[in-house]
């Protein structure tokens, strides 16, 4: 990642060194509260990938969107994290976050409805974020009513488990996610799963890059079809362009955030 962002406020939601996050607000001093960007990292959900690889997006997402976006770190498979850890962080930091957010910069940022956001792994988990009202009676995080928020963008998200599962992606990243296959864990699927859990609440908009080398886009198409989501396909962008500021694939992801914010209906992707 090319630029360097300006230095975030720390923000801490539990008591495990993972439970933090970096609170970045728009740049130009304050100008009213701004709508609150909620994101997840991706790394497929592995200890050695956390949320300092996302920062120069995170930052300039910030600066260029006027919003203030949180980028949420939690337990990941190595370090704690799996199944159901990684669920109840994801959870713990979308319902506390927010709160923490506006209190760590008073004044500068709306904690309500936010827009949950992520890449890769951290796609899957704002899509499952979204999804909470919809999870299996007993499941881990579930809620009785849709979160009041925006909507969702997920970035090359892993927005179907079982597929992933079945092509090896991150070498075997979903079971040990989440304990094993869908064969294996059934139960865990069903409740982790965006693919089959129906839409999520808010609008949902899905970037994913035609060349993408970790998920294929068929996988973003799927998903979309499915849920209702509006998809943005970028012929020419892979995995890694839609969290890079300087990529081709900048203005479509800008422009989805702003799509959400303004509640329009983006236009269909390619």
């Amino acid at each position: 990642m090319s630029r360097i962002p300006v230095s975030p406020l720390p923000l801490v939601y539990g008591e495990h060194p993972d439970q933090v996050a970096d609170l970045f607000l728009p740049a130009g001093g304050p100008h009213g509260p701004a709508p609150l960007v909620l994101f997840f990292h991706g790394g497929y959900w592995r200890a050695e990938h956390d949320r300092r690889h996302a920062a120069g997006f995170a930052g300039a997402l910030a600066t260029h969107s006027g919003c203030a976006v949180v980028s949420a770190e939690y337990r990941r498979v190595g370090g704690g994290g799996g199944w159901p850890t990684t669920f109840d962080d994801t959870a713990a930091a979308v319902d506390l976050l927010p709160g923490l957010a506006a209190e760590a910069a008073p004044g500068r940022v709306d904690p309500n409805r936010p827009v949950y956001a992520g890449h890769s792994a951290g796609g899957h988990l704002a899509l499952w974020a979204a999804l909470r009202h919809r999870l299996p009676e007993g499941a881990p995080g579930r809620t009785a009513a849709p979160g009041a928020i925006r909507g969702t963008l997920a970035l090359a998200p892993t927005a179907d488990l079982a597929r992933a599962d079945e092509l090896g992606s991150g070498r075997g990243a979903v079971a040990a996610l989440l304990g094993g296959g869908r064969a294996q864990v059934p139960d865990r699927y069903a409740a982790a799963d965006p693919a089959v859990l129906g839409a999520p609440a808010g609008r949902t908009v899905v970037v994913h890059g035609a060349l993408d080398e970790s998920l294929p886009v068929a996988m973003a198409r799927r998903y979309a079809a499915r849920s209702g989501a509006t998809l943005h396909e970028l012929p020419g962008c892979g995995h890694f362009d839609v969290i890079d500021p300087d990529s081709a694939a900048w203005p479509a992801v800008t422009g989805a955030l702003a799509a959400i914010l303004a509640g329009d209906r983006a236009p269909a992707g390619h």
